[in-house]
């Protein structure tokens, strides 16, 4: 894939008219704040996308056709949450691994603020730029967002499980970092 641009195309009929086709409106989607209107839940199929990754890779859909993996979604790469929680996935990447299950980060970031976080914490799994934040729209985790009285559109720390499928296992929306990677491997080896 050329430049930063991402692309994110709709997968199964998971987004029409605009809208990401989830659990119903006030609907609750599995350990997640409940929905707010139309966003991904379990069983809908995982909207495609294709992003640059650190380590000169190439992260899409397609590619993990047929294998489940975890796609996080966080705001801002070398800030403290982001940095836990990348740390805590990196330090579950053995055991994911041993259940053949890959992980994928991504946030709005240009590569090169990435690259830098992979390499000072030594994050091994892709960490991919969204910077039109195309596949985080198409996920429904980029939102507006306030801080001291101003509002502004930014990342929403969202989790997904995916499943061999390219179907969505599992959504954790709000992500409370503490202890997530853990409830994350949980989850991922119930899917059996």
């Amino acid at each position: 894939m050329s430049g930063s641009k991402a692309k994110a195309a709709p997968s199964g009929g998971a987004r029409a008219a605009g809208k990401v086709r989830g659990a119903a409106a006030g609907e609750a989607v599995a350990g997640s704040e409940p929905d707010s209107g139309g966003r991904l839940g379990e069983g809908d199929p995982a909207p495609d996308f294709s992003l640059p990754a650190s380590g000169g890779r190439t992260v899409s859909l397609g590619e993990m056709k047929g294998k489940p993996f975890v796609l996080y979604f966080y705001p801002k790469a070398d800030t403290p949450g982001c940095t836990k929680e990348a740390c805590a996935f990196q330090e579950a990447l053995p055991q994911l691994g041993h259940i053949g299950i890959d992980v994928i980060g991504v946030s709005p970031d240009k590569m090169k603020p990435i690259e830098k976080f992979a390499e000072k914490f030594k994050l091994t799994f892709p960490l991919a730029s969204d910077e039109s934040h195309a596949v985080a729209e198409a996920y429904g985790t980029w939102v507006e967002k306030s801080m001291y009285g101003k509002t502004y559109m930014g990342i929403e720390r969202t989790t997904f499980l995916i499943n061999k499928t390219g179907k969505i296992a599992k959504a954790w929306r709000k992500v409370s970092v503490t202890g997530h990677a853990a409830e994350v491997l949980k989850a991922a080896q119930a899917l059996g």
